[in-house]
């Protein structure tokens, strides 16, 4: 087995072995909300950019990709950077003055050295298959290799509110597995729109369903929110927020604090 690289800063990967849907996102932010010099390293799926750059509220979402700006919406004391080598982003975090670095979706950088958090999916997978077969993008049995697996409704919960509701929404979203948003949609839509994961909309073809659906506002999410917001459409927010058990926590913190 090569030998893996200790970064200079401790490193937190959140990942998870199958496709989309497990709550990587908000459970990231949850966990990191309330540090203060630390960095969030990612890959910025779905940019227009290459290389590496330093995210901000102001950053063109074609240069950071939707999670990305999330992130920096989110977490305002966070430094947020996309580079598509980790290693890169995780040692400019710590040129920057950074104190620790929380990798999102890292798992498969088995070369860096960190502390590897897994999220199960529930309900899992009914096929055990890899792609193209099943919905892992690794073996099932790599949950084995991570430092803590935690899985919904037991390690974590999401609450989800719904800001600036109108009488006649139209669900438009571009995330992985959209139906799992079923359970927290109000009733009487004016319609339900879902496009590819990570998907850039413009402001005529949202004008267009607005029109065809005669809605008076866009139900979305927050993810696919920083995608609309400067297209001055009337927009209605699904906030998802997770609750982490403290134990999840303490033992990040120790890890931390443990770091040589």
């Amino acid at each position: 087995m090569a030998k893996k690289t200790k970064p200079p800063i401790p490193v937190i990967s959140i990942g998870n072995l199958t496709i989309g849907g497990s709550g990587k996102t908000p459970f990231l932010i949850s966990l990191v909300k309330d540090y203060e010099n630390i960095a969030v390293v990612l890959r910025g799926y779905g940019r227009e950019s290459t290389g590496l750059h330093v995210i901000t509220k102001k950053t063109d979402v074609k240069t950071s990709g939707d999670e990305a700006l999330l992130y920096a919406f989110s977490l305002p004391n966070a430094t947020v950077i996309v580079s598509e080598d980790r290693l890169e982003g995780i040692n400019y975090a710590h040129q920057l003055g950074c104190k620790a670095v929380f990798l999102d979706d890292g798992f498969s950088k088995a070369f860096i050295e960190k502390f590897d958090i897994l999220i199960r999916p529930n309900p899992e997978p009914k096929l055990n298959f890899t792609l193209p077969s099943g919905a892992y993008r690794e073996p099932k049995f790599l949950y084995k290799n991570a430092n803590l697996v935690v899985e919904e409704n037991i390690d974590f919960t999401r609450v989800v509110t719904l800001e600036n509701p109108t009488k006649h929404m139209l669900l438009v979203t571009a995330i992985s597995k959209p139906k799992r948003l079923d359970v927290y949609l109000p009733k009487n839509l004016a319609g339900k729109i879902h496009f590819i994961d990570h998907y850039m909309y413009t402001k005529a073809e949202l004008e267009e369903l607005m029109k065809k659906y005669c809605a008076t506002s866009i139900l979305t999410t927050q993810k696919d929110m920083v995608k609309m917001q400067d297209f001055g459409l009337p927009l209605s927010i699904l906030c998802l927020h997770v609750k982490i058990n403290n134990e999840i926590n303490n033992q990040v913190n120790t890890f931390l604090a443990n770091f040589r």
